[in-house]
Protein backbone atom coordinates (compact mmCIF):
# COMPACT_ATOMS: atom_id res chain seq x y z
CA UNK A 1 0.00 0.00 0.00
CA UNK A 2 1.31 3.43 -0.94
CA UNK A 3 -0.36 6.53 0.47
CA UNK A 4 -0.10 9.76 -1.44
CA UNK A 5 0.06 12.76 0.86
CA UNK A 6 -3.00 14.39 -0.67
CA UNK A 7 -3.63 16.68 2.27
CA UNK A 8 -0.31 18.41 1.80
CA UNK A 9 -1.13 22.08 2.47
CA UNK A 10 1.54 23.15 -0.01
CA UNK A 11 -0.53 22.03 -3.03
CA UNK A 12 -2.08 25.16 -4.57
CA UNK A 13 -5.12 25.28 -6.86
CA UNK A 14 -5.23 27.52 -9.95
CA UNK A 15 -8.40 27.90 -12.07
CA UNK A 16 -8.32 29.78 -15.38
CA UNK A 17 -11.66 31.04 -16.68
CA UNK A 18 -10.46 32.07 -20.15
CA UNK A 19 -9.10 29.72 -22.82
CA UNK A 20 -5.35 29.27 -22.42
CA UNK A 21 -2.99 29.07 -25.41
CA UNK A 22 -1.20 25.71 -25.44
CA UNK A 23 2.32 27.12 -25.75
CA UNK A 24 1.62 29.58 -22.94
CA UNK A 25 0.44 26.70 -20.75
CA UNK A 26 3.52 24.58 -21.47
CA UNK A 27 5.88 27.49 -20.79
CA UNK A 28 4.10 28.14 -17.50
CA UNK A 29 4.35 24.48 -16.48
CA UNK A 30 8.03 24.19 -17.34
CA UNK A 31 8.85 27.29 -15.30
CA UNK A 32 6.69 26.11 -12.42
CA UNK A 33 8.28 22.66 -12.41
CA UNK A 34 11.76 24.17 -12.19
CA UNK A 35 10.69 26.32 -9.24
CA UNK A 36 9.15 23.29 -7.49
CA UNK A 37 12.36 21.30 -8.04
CA UNK A 38 14.36 24.13 -6.48
CA UNK A 39 11.93 24.29 -3.56
CA UNK A 40 11.01 27.88 -4.33
CA UNK A 41 7.30 27.39 -5.05
CA UNK A 42 4.42 25.20 -3.92
CA UNK A 43 3.07 22.27 -5.87
CA UNK A 44 0.13 23.14 -8.13
CA UNK A 45 -2.99 21.73 -9.73
CA UNK A 46 -4.19 23.89 -12.64
CA UNK A 47 -7.72 23.71 -14.09
CA UNK A 48 -8.15 25.22 -17.56
CA UNK A 49 -9.49 24.87 -21.11
CA UNK A 50 -7.64 25.20 -24.41
CA UNK A 51 -8.86 26.49 -27.77
CA UNK A 52 -9.36 23.67 -30.32
CA UNK A 53 -6.06 21.89 -31.01
CA UNK A 54 -4.36 18.53 -31.26
CA UNK A 55 -1.34 17.41 -29.30
CA UNK A 56 1.17 14.81 -30.40
CA UNK A 57 2.71 12.71 -27.62
CA UNK A 58 6.08 11.04 -27.77
CA UNK A 59 4.55 7.72 -28.97
CA UNK A 60 2.32 9.21 -31.69
CA UNK A 61 2.17 7.73 -35.19
CA UNK A 62 1.84 10.13 -38.12
CA UNK A 63 -0.84 7.90 -39.65
CA UNK A 64 -3.09 8.58 -36.64
CA UNK A 65 -3.43 12.25 -37.65
CA UNK A 66 -6.26 11.87 -40.16
CA UNK A 67 -6.88 15.55 -40.91
CA UNK A 68 -3.75 17.63 -40.25
CA UNK A 69 -5.35 20.85 -41.46
CA UNK A 70 -8.35 21.05 -39.15
CA UNK A 71 -6.70 22.56 -36.05
CA UNK A 72 -3.15 23.39 -34.97
CA UNK A 73 -1.02 20.40 -33.98
CA UNK A 74 1.45 20.78 -31.12
CA UNK A 75 4.36 18.55 -30.22
CA UNK A 76 3.77 17.57 -26.59
CA UNK A 77 6.69 16.45 -24.45
CA UNK A 78 4.45 14.02 -22.57
CA UNK A 79 3.86 10.33 -23.00
CA UNK A 80 1.03 9.07 -25.18
CA UNK A 81 -0.14 9.67 -28.71
CA UNK A 82 -2.53 12.12 -30.41
CA UNK A 83 -5.30 13.74 -28.43
CA UNK A 84 -7.75 16.59 -28.89
CA UNK A 85 -8.16 19.56 -26.57
CA UNK A 86 -10.83 22.21 -26.84
CA UNK A 87 -13.63 24.14 -25.15
CA UNK A 88 -15.85 21.98 -22.99
CA UNK A 89 -12.98 19.70 -22.03
CA UNK A 90 -11.54 20.18 -18.56
CA UNK A 91 -7.76 20.10 -18.59
CA UNK A 92 -6.10 19.47 -15.24
CA UNK A 93 -2.36 19.99 -15.24
CA UNK A 94 -0.79 18.36 -12.21
CA UNK A 95 2.53 19.69 -10.97
CA UNK A 96 3.33 17.53 -7.95
CA UNK A 97 6.66 16.61 -6.42
CA UNK A 98 6.44 12.84 -6.07
CA UNK A 99 9.22 12.96 -3.50
CA UNK A 100 6.55 14.38 -1.19
CA UNK A 101 4.08 11.61 -2.05
CA UNK A 102 5.33 8.35 -3.54
CA UNK A 103 8.27 7.90 -5.92
CA UNK A 104 6.44 5.35 -8.01
CA UNK A 105 5.36 6.32 -11.53
CA UNK A 106 2.86 3.48 -11.92
CA UNK A 107 1.32 4.34 -8.57
CA UNK A 108 1.01 7.97 -9.61
CA UNK A 109 -0.71 7.14 -12.91
CA UNK A 110 -3.09 4.85 -11.00
CA UNK A 111 -3.79 7.69 -8.62
CA UNK A 112 -4.71 10.00 -11.51
CA UNK A 113 -6.99 7.33 -12.98
CA UNK A 114 -8.65 6.66 -9.64
CA UNK A 115 -9.02 10.37 -9.00
CA UNK A 116 -11.06 10.76 -12.19
CA UNK A 117 -13.07 7.61 -11.50
CA UNK A 118 -13.87 8.76 -7.97
CA UNK A 119 -14.99 12.21 -9.15
CA UNK A 120 -17.18 10.80 -11.94
CA UNK A 121 -18.79 8.42 -9.48
CA UNK A 122 -19.86 11.43 -7.43
CA UNK A 123 -21.93 12.68 -10.39
CA UNK A 124 -23.43 9.29 -11.20
CA UNK A 125 -21.06 8.05 -13.90
CA UNK A 126 -19.52 4.62 -13.46
CA UNK A 127 -16.06 4.79 -15.00
CA UNK A 128 -13.29 2.22 -15.09
CA UNK A 129 -9.84 1.26 -16.30
CA UNK A 130 -9.79 -1.05 -19.34
CA UNK A 131 -6.99 -3.63 -19.73
CA UNK A 132 -4.40 -2.63 -22.36
CA UNK A 133 -6.15 0.70 -23.00
CA UNK A 134 -4.93 4.07 -21.81
CA UNK A 135 -7.18 6.49 -19.96
CA UNK A 136 -10.52 6.30 -18.18
CA UNK A 137 -13.52 4.59 -19.77
CA UNK A 138 -17.25 4.28 -19.29
CA UNK A 139 -20.28 2.78 -21.02
CA UNK A 140 -22.44 4.89 -23.32
CA UNK A 141 -26.24 4.84 -23.32
CA UNK A 142 -25.97 2.27 -26.12
CA UNK A 143 -23.85 0.02 -23.91
CA UNK A 144 -20.60 0.60 -25.80
CA UNK A 145 -17.32 1.29 -24.05
CA UNK A 146 -16.00 4.78 -24.76
CA UNK A 147 -13.24 6.97 -23.44
CA UNK A 148 -14.22 9.85 -21.19
CA UNK A 149 -10.80 11.01 -19.95
CA UNK A 150 -7.23 10.92 -21.21
CA UNK A 151 -4.08 10.90 -19.10
CA UNK A 152 -0.58 11.86 -20.18
CA UNK A 153 2.22 12.95 -17.89
CA UNK A 154 5.90 13.74 -17.86
CA UNK A 155 8.30 13.78 -14.93
CA UNK A 156 11.33 15.98 -14.40
CA UNK A 157 13.38 15.08 -11.33
CA UNK A 158 10.24 13.47 -9.85
CA UNK A 159 8.07 16.55 -10.44
CA UNK A 160 5.11 15.86 -12.69
CA UNK A 161 3.49 18.03 -15.33
CA UNK A 162 0.83 17.72 -18.02
CA UNK A 163 -1.95 15.52 -16.64
CA UNK A 164 -5.63 14.87 -17.29
CA UNK A 165 -8.26 15.81 -19.90
CA UNK A 166 -11.90 15.07 -19.00
CA UNK A 167 -14.62 15.40 -21.63
CA UNK A 168 -17.38 17.47 -20.04
CA UNK A 169 -19.10 18.90 -23.11
CA UNK A 170 -16.61 19.24 -25.98
CA UNK A 171 -17.50 18.90 -29.64
CA UNK A 172 -16.89 15.16 -29.93
CA UNK A 173 -16.77 15.37 -33.74
CA UNK A 174 -13.37 17.01 -33.41
CA UNK A 175 -11.96 13.67 -32.27
CA UNK A 176 -12.71 12.28 -35.74
CA UNK A 177 -9.61 13.93 -37.22
CA UNK A 178 -7.31 11.74 -35.13
CA UNK A 179 -7.09 8.22 -33.78
CA UNK A 180 -7.40 9.23 -30.12
CA UNK A 181 -4.46 7.81 -28.15
CA UNK A 182 -3.91 5.34 -30.99
CA UNK A 183 -7.03 3.33 -30.13
CA UNK A 184 -9.10 2.68 -33.27
CA UNK A 185 -11.92 0.38 -32.19
CA UNK A 186 -13.52 2.52 -29.50
CA UNK A 187 -15.14 5.94 -29.43
CA UNK A 188 -15.12 8.87 -27.05
CA UNK A 189 -17.92 10.24 -24.91
CA UNK A 190 -18.57 13.09 -22.49
CA UNK A 191 -20.37 13.89 -19.26
CA UNK A 192 -23.16 15.69 -21.15
CA UNK A 193 -23.49 12.94 -23.78
CA UNK A 194 -24.16 10.52 -20.93
CA UNK A 195 -27.08 12.68 -19.78
CA UNK A 196 -25.43 14.58 -16.92
CA UNK A 197 -25.60 18.37 -16.87
CA UNK A 198 -22.83 19.86 -14.73
CA UNK A 199 -21.10 23.20 -15.07
CA UNK A 200 -17.33 23.38 -15.32
CA UNK A 201 -17.28 25.05 -11.90
CA UNK A 202 -19.23 22.16 -10.39
CA UNK A 203 -16.85 19.64 -11.94
CA UNK A 204 -13.87 21.56 -10.54
CA UNK A 205 -15.35 21.49 -7.04
CA UNK A 206 -16.01 17.75 -7.29
CA UNK A 207 -12.47 17.07 -8.56
CA UNK A 208 -10.94 19.12 -5.75
CA UNK A 209 -13.02 17.31 -3.14
CA UNK A 210 -12.10 13.94 -4.64
CA UNK A 211 -8.41 14.91 -4.65
CA UNK A 212 -8.42 15.61 -0.94
CA UNK A 213 -10.48 12.53 -0.11
CA UNK A 214 -8.69 9.92 -2.17
CA UNK A 215 -6.05 7.41 -1.09
CA UNK A 216 -4.50 5.12 -3.66
CA UNK A 217 -3.58 1.50 -3.01
CA UNK A 218 -1.13 -0.46 -5.16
Amino acid sequence: MINLNLNNPKVDIKISKDLVDYNVAVAFMEKKVEQIILGHENELIWFLEHPPLYTKGTSAKESDLLNPNLFPVYEANRGGQYTYHGPGQRIIYVMLNLKNHAQDVRCFVQFLENWVISALQKIGIKAFIAPNRIGVWTNTKEGKEAKIAAIGIRLRKWVSYHGIAININPNLENFNAIVPCGIKDYGVTSVVSLGHDFSMQAIDEIMIDAFHDLRVNT
